[in-house]
């Protein structure tokens, strides 16, 4: 008998965890890349994002409402003008309807003396709160179900044609023939060589009854997983066992070192970043999966799917992280401190963040996750890797991919963090 895929009426979820989700520190980025002079302040050891809603109604009631849209328009700072309507506790002020200006959710410590320019702002939900969305979880697990299957394609029965060493001779043709000068091109490229091949190319079978569909979204195994999003990141206090209470949540705006090295392995930089980050994250979200909808996917090349339960799907998740931590690890005691130009290049305190040899961590989230960390580039030949790099992103010949990384400094200005890395801890 069959039916059309609508009459496959989605079933009751088969397995549901809440889990912790912690960091030390984290970036998601924006709907925008970063921020123009008036739409943030900094003063002091902060920085403030206005509530421009609350703020246009404030300065309409003062009169200085043109004067707003005049700096916008000449996209000039805000803060001179900030003070001669509202005065030095401007940043106290509120709307006619006694709403803040700028809101405690939206106030940032400051972690640079530098100037900050080209803010890159993370991202808030609708009442101006960070947070991290279920997508973004969703997106790296993806990634990581993906490096799984490539990398175990015996245990899973894929096709020889969509295997990692035909993949690699396929993207050498496309280098060879440019294809890869285009943005859009490189942007779906994946799509085509292998996820849609290992996410997409299913037909459903329920009982007796098979749904009528293309391959396509709605063949797509990773329906069966639900990631919500996590609850905001609110900043608060908590007490340890000790006694010691710590900040958890700490939004900040903080210089991010981008770095990479000479022929001898000598540190380089190339430039400073000035970015949105949150240290000491904690917050939670709920994994959910349908575990009778999973069942429904039969692959049209046999493929196997590569996990029945939330934990085989978590253990998937920690052998990518691993790889990649293994990665960084050797990344680091190649690349040798240095001064160059103004500043000193210490890496003391990233290597000593790789020196465990299991990784920790069950997944990195976000920016500055890197080639490495969005894409199935470790399973690449380092010539192959290097090639799409010169190709799609900042050309480093003769060098290793990914060349550079991003590091971010403490308030003291201390190379010390490394963003994305995330923990998970049930709950229930």
């Amino acid at each position: 008998m069959v039916s059309s895929s609508l009459s496959l009426s989605r079933p009751h979820v088969g397995e549901c965890r809440r889990l912790q989700l912690s960091s030390p520190l984290l970036h998601i980025g924006a709907a925008v890349a970063s921020l123009n002079p008036f739409e943030y302040i900094t003063d002091g050891n902060k920085v403030y994002f206005p509530d421009s809603e609350a703020l246009a109604k404030a300065l309409h009631q003062r009169g200085r409402l043109q004067d707003y849209i005049g700096t916008i328009e000449n996209r000039r700072e805000i803060a001179p003008m900030l003070r001669q309507a509202f005065g030095e506790t401007w940043s106290e002020a509120t709307d006619p309807e006694g709403n803040p200006l700028f809101p405690a959710a939206t106030i940032a410590a400051k972690w640079t003396d530098r100037q900050i320019t080209d803010l890159r702002p993370a991202i808030r939900n609708g009442f101006g709160q960070l947070y991290i969305p279920g997508s973004s979880i969703k997106g790296a697990i993806r990634t990581a179900v993906a490096y799984h299957l490539l990398k175990h394609a015996d245990r899973y029965r894929l096709s020889r044609n969509h295997r990692v060493s035909d993949i690699e001779q396929q993207l050498h043709q496309k280098l060879k023939q440019g294809e890869f000068k285009s943005r859009w091109r490189q942007s779906f490229a994946d799509d085509s060589l292998f996820m849609n091949e290992l996410f997409a190319n299913f037909s459903l079978h329920r009982d007796d009854r098979t749904a009528k569909t293309r391959p396509g979204p709605n063949t797509d195994f990773m329906r069966a997983l639900q990631v919500t999003d996590c609850e905001p990141l609110l900043p608060r206090k908590i007490a340890t066992q000790t006694g010691k209470r710590i900040s958890l949540n700490v939004p900040a705006i903080a210089e991010v070192l981008v770095s990479s090295y000479y022929p001898d392995f000598q540190a380089k930089y190339r430039a400073s970043l000035y970015v949105e980050v949150v240290r000491n994250v904690r917050t939670a979200f709920s994994l959910s999966l349908d575990t009778e909808m999973l069942s429904w996917f039969r692959h049209q090349s046999g493929m196997q799917l590569p996990f029945k339960t939330l934990d085989e799907l978590l253990a998937i998740c920690q052998e990518f992280a691993q790889d990649q931590w293994d990665g960084e690890h050797d990344y680091w005691q190649e690349v040798r401190d240095n001064r160059d130009r103004d500043r000193a290049l210490d890496f003391t305190d990233i290597r000593q963040f790789y020196e465990k040899e299991r990784c920790p961590y069950a997944l990195r989230l976000g920016w500055a996750s890197g080639m490495t960390g969005t894409t199935i580039g470790w399973l690449f030949k380092d010539t192959l890797r290097a090639e799409l790099r010169d190709a799609c992103g900042i050309a480093a010949p003769g060098f290793a991919a990914p060349k550079s990384r991003r590091t971010v400094l403490d308030p003291h200005g201390t190379i010390k963090f490394v963003p994305g890395w995330v923990k998970f801890k049930s709950q229930d």
